[in-house]
């Protein structure tokens, strides 16, 4: 066989070299006609390599030619960082850790990162994360810092980057980094953002997040690209120790007369719809061709209509609203977060309890300045609906008020992550779930937990 070069091209290895009897052999090349040499994804590179090096082939591999780096930090991990940083080498430095919010996901990232000295590029889904991993980074290495995002276009050997920059760059500059770090890699999963994971070479790659399942299965996809959970741990395993020890209250309220009898109503329209479609609701899939059938049946659209307003009735009860007043005294020398699922909802909360609303509407100055303020003691509260589940750090909060929110296992964590940084007295942290009784929201309370 002759020589066999590998070099990296718009995300994929071209292969040169190779003859057809051994490429054909070979799981994930194939053949470029345009060029008349054998190609495989950017993601398979290692695979595909060690591959071709299992034939005895001659390998003249350019794909990655890159330096190696004089990073030393200054973090001592905990026991069970250095488990999960272990447990990820041991993978052949791939793979997904499973941690909560506030367990120190980053340092395990950054530690990582000095293990290996390999040019590194971190995925992070927000500005926010974006600029604590870039303070972070310039903290711990005494190396130029690169930023994709943010307004700044800038490529350094340790380089941190939004999904969406990088999404956009990944062709590009597949070829200049040993190891990938996706930050809530759960974000990997939607359908674009995969091709940054496919279109780089880099061997490396560890995922961080609080929770890697996605109800639609796509982190089955993220695994394929990254590798598996290797190791994982829950809040509870932390708690006391590394993570504040912490309680979970669930209080039931019941629907007036009124927003019972309108409840009553949408909810019995929606379900003698599905009686008679035969429309079984067993899963986010079957919603979605429902919403797909309401384009063409007014009967389907009435149906998802009626459903919206009985889950808005249950979302915004008034007795929902009087216990956060009961429950904003009993926590006034706390420092709380309360959680809603609308954006209208979080303003007429904040004007009716005077406490700062923070949606994906508040500018980017006005929600530092409440951070800031809430992190000084300026303010006891902050009223939010979603924007502040990830990618921002609110150590100062003990106190969770959940008035509403999805199924989703992944949004309880992360809003029960915010509140599990251990305080200087050694405090319990306290969530409240505040449940319409008699209604879907307890069973969407139960599935979530």
């Amino acid at each position: 066989m002759d020589r066999v070069t590998l070099t990296y091209e718009d995300g994929t290895v071209r292969i040169d070299g190779l003859d057809a009897e051994t490429a054909e052999s070979l799981q994930h090349v194939e053949r470029d006609e345009r060029s008349k040499t054998w190609r495989a994804p950017g993601f398979r590179y290692a695979a595909v390599r060690d591959a071709i090096e299992a034939t005895s082939a001659a390998i003249d591999d350019r794909v990655l030619d890159l330096p190696t780096l004089d990073l030393d930090s200054t973090y001592e991990l905990r026991s069970y960082q250095q488990e999960a940083l272990d447990a990820w080498c041991d993978a052949n430095d791939r793979g997904v850790l499973e941690l909560p919010t506030g367990s120190g996901k980053t340092v395990i990232g950054i530690a990582a990162i000095e293990a290996l000295e390999t040019p590194t590029l971190v995925v992070v889904p927000t500005i926010d994360l974006l600029e604590q991993w870039r303070a972070e980074l310039e903290t711990e290495f005494d190396v130029a810092i690169g930023q994709l995002g943010g307004g700044t276009q800038r490529l350094e050997t340790l380089t941190v980057a939004t999904y969406d920059s990088a999404y956009l760059r990944a062709g590009e500059i597949g070829d200049r980094f040993g190891l990938v770090i996706f930050d809530e890699v759960h974000h990997l999963g939607g359908e674009g953002y995969r091709d940054i994971a496919r279109l780089l070479a880099a061997p490396a790659r560890l995922g961080l997040t609080a929770t890697f399942e996605r109800p639609d299965g796509a982190h089955q996809v993220v695994a394929e690209l990254i590798g598996e959970v290797v190791f994982r741990l829950d809040p509870a395993d932390l708690a006391g120790e590394h993570l504040a020890p912490y309680d979970v209250k669930r209080l039931e309220v019941a629907l007036t007369n009124d927003e019972r009898a309108a409840y009553e109503r949408n909810q019995e329209t929606f379900t003698d719809y599905l009686a008679r479609s035969d429309v079984d609701m067993q899963s986010g899939e079957d919603y979605q061709q429902l919403v797909i059938r309401s384009g063409t049946d007014p009967a389907a659209r009435e149906a998802l209509l009626a459903k919206e307003r009985a889950r808005s009735i249950v979302r915004t009860a008034e007795r929902k609203v009087d216990t956060l007043a009961e429950l904003l005294d009993r926590h006034a020398d706390d420092r709380v977060l309360v959680f809603t699922a609308s954006t209208d909802f979080v303003y007429r909360l904040s004007e009716r309890f005077l406490r700062p609303a923070i949606t994906h509407e508040t500018a980017t100055d006005e929600r530092a300045d409440i951070l800031r303020g809430f992190r000084t003691g300026a303010y006891s509260t902050v009223i939010t609906a979603n924007v502040l589940d990830e990618g921002i750090d609110v150590p100062e909060a003990n106190v969770a008020i959940l008035l509403a929110g999805s199924g989703s296992r992944r949004e309880f964590t992360q809003r029960l992550g915010r509140i599990l940084r251990p305080s200087e007295d050694g405090g319990r942290a306290l969530l409240y779930e505040v449940v319409c009784a008699d209604t879907t929201e307890e069973r969407v309370a139960s599935r979530r937990r």
